[in-house]
């Protein structure tokens, strides 16, 4: 038996699964952020800990025989996140999120390094975690200075479970301190924004065997021999649960933010693109991806806006498709990452009148998002990666209407899993299986099985490419808005 935690900006996930990767239990835990400036969002270790330990726990008292039995866990985790230990490990302040924007400052200046993002692959984005630190070292002093290490989120929870501080490639990528193509920390980077090697975790690959638990752990009641793999970060873990690992492979996610996700075989960055290139979960692979920050979650501000539940205002546009109509919503409520790396860009809607209504509005919003998407999947296109198809997973694709929408506007067939069969936490799980067990990751980390396919359709094509060509030049004019 295996255990794959996925620790989320919200919740996290456990999953127990057999020794083939099939799952016979999961369980979760829900925690929650604080936002206490605009642009902040922290979040405190500690929930993460109370979080791991209920669902553990929860897995026990649902399958016991099989708890006992288990032999690895791994998680995946939130990307970015900075949580700041002095030298006896004791957290500094709250974890800095992956969608805090406080540090665009330091972004650009880090950005504009020489070699920055040549070492990287990446622009510097705001959400990463160098900018973070740089932040901290320019407004909280104090706090800079007894640094001594910092770790990613769930690697804070690697280094509660085994005493370890390590991290993985694919959650290191995401810092802007990881030589990304050769795998290992750049001193220059890290020189950059004034921090050194030694307050880095271990490299490991997310396949690599932490160790066992510490003696301190005893209390979750796994057993003695369980062993700890590396893991990784989410969206590696994710693409590691639908099979994704090279060429071809990749997935669409319609969740809170939005991600268009391609497996690559080698290191082929195009940071100008905007789009993440990062080193996979597993050994000697990277992926790409494209990430849209406001993918259902501009749904959900709809619904605060309407006071109308986001089930409702789906089910009101039904399930047919129709032509692009005179509203246009554009989803940078937060900024946006791919094409733009734009913090302080925010969205909007244009065409409205006087009969414009809920369904109009909502409509918008899918059509939007979805357009947001086809950004990413053309700036993935510009790096040389090809998706002829791809998964379709997250809460949004359960709309049969959003999902023919978004197949027809990116114009490729979307395959949606079942939805037991995938996720980062069972994508954790495999990880787990591999690392324990020495199996190959592409006999481990297979495509789930697929409910349905989901066709773009013919006629409605060519007049989504026209509308959406409108909406990429919109992006000059409503920067120069104020």
């Amino acid at each position: 038996m295996f255990v794959g935690l996925d620790l989320g900006t919200s919740g996290v996930k456990a999953v127990l699964v057999d020794h083939l990767g099939n799952a016979i239990a999961s369980a979760d835990a829900s925690y929650g952020a604080a936002n206490p400036a605009p642009g902040y969002s922290e979040q405190d270790p500690a929930d993460w800990l109370l979080g791991v330990t209920k669902v553990l726990v929860d897995l026990s008292a649902q399958q016991t025989a099989a708890y006992d039995a288990i032999k690895g866990l791994s998680l995946s985790g939130h990307m970015h996140g900075a949580v700041l230990l002095d030298a006896g490990g004791s957290v500094l302040r709250p974890c800095i999120l992956w969608n805090d924007t406080r540090s665009h400052v330091e972004a650009a200046r880090l950005n504009a390094m020489p070699d920055a993002q040549t070492l990287s692959g990446n622009i510097v984005f705001p959400g990463f975690t160098a900018p973070k630190l740089a932040w901290v070292a320019a407004h909280e002093p104090e706090v800079f200075q007894r640094v001594a290490k910092v770790v990613l989120p769930k690697d804070y929870v690697l280094w509660w479970l085994t005493g370890r501080c390590v991290t993985d490639m694919s959650d290191a990528a995401g810092t802007a301190w990881l030589d990304v193509k050769d795998r290992k920390w750049s001193d220059t980077l890290l020189a950059n924004g004034g921090m050194r090697v030694d307050q880095m975790p271990e490299l490991l690959e997310g396949t690599a065997v932490v160790g066992p638990l510490q003696a301190a752990r005893a209390d979750l009641g796994l057993p003695k021999t369980a062993l700890v793999v590396a893991g990784g970060a989410d969206n590696a873990v994710s693409a590691c649960g639908v099979g994704a690992l090279g060429e071809g492979d990749g997935f669409v996610s319609l969740g809170t933010s939005g991600v268009v996700l391609a497996g690559r075989d080698r290191y082929a960055p195009r940071a100008e693109s905007a789009v993440h290139t990062f080193c996979h979960a597993v050994p000697d692979r990277w992926y790409q991806m494209g990430v849209v920050l406001a993918a259902t979650d501009s749904l959900n501000w709809l619904s605060r806006v309407t006071g109308q539940s986001p089930s409702v205002l789906s089910d009101a546009v039904g399930d047919s498709l129709m032509p692009p109509g005179a509203v246009r919503f554009y989803p940078y409520l937060s900024g946006e990452r791919t094409p733009h790396n734009d913090a302080q860009i925010r969205g909007g809607f244009t065409g409205l009148e006087v009969a414009t209504g809920p369904e109009d509005l909502t409509r918008a919003v899918m059509v939007g998002v979805s357009f947001a998407l086809r950004d990413s999947l053309e700036a993935l296109r510009s790096t040389g990666a090809q998706l002829d198809s791809a998964l379709a997973i997250g809460g949004g694709c359960r709309s049969d209407h959003w999902t023919t929408l978004l197949a027809t506007i990116l114009n490729i067939p979307l395959e949606r899993p079942d939805e037991s069969a995938f996720g980062a936490a069972i994508g954790a799980a495999r990880i787990a299986i591999c690392g324990v067990t020495g199996t190959a990751p592409e006999n481990v980390m297979i495509k789930p099985p697929i409910k349905d396919i989901i066709a773009p359709d013919p006629d409605h094509v060519a007049a989504y490419d026209d509308a959406y060509r409108g909406f990429s030049a919109a992006y000059p004019t409503l920067k120069a808005m104020p």
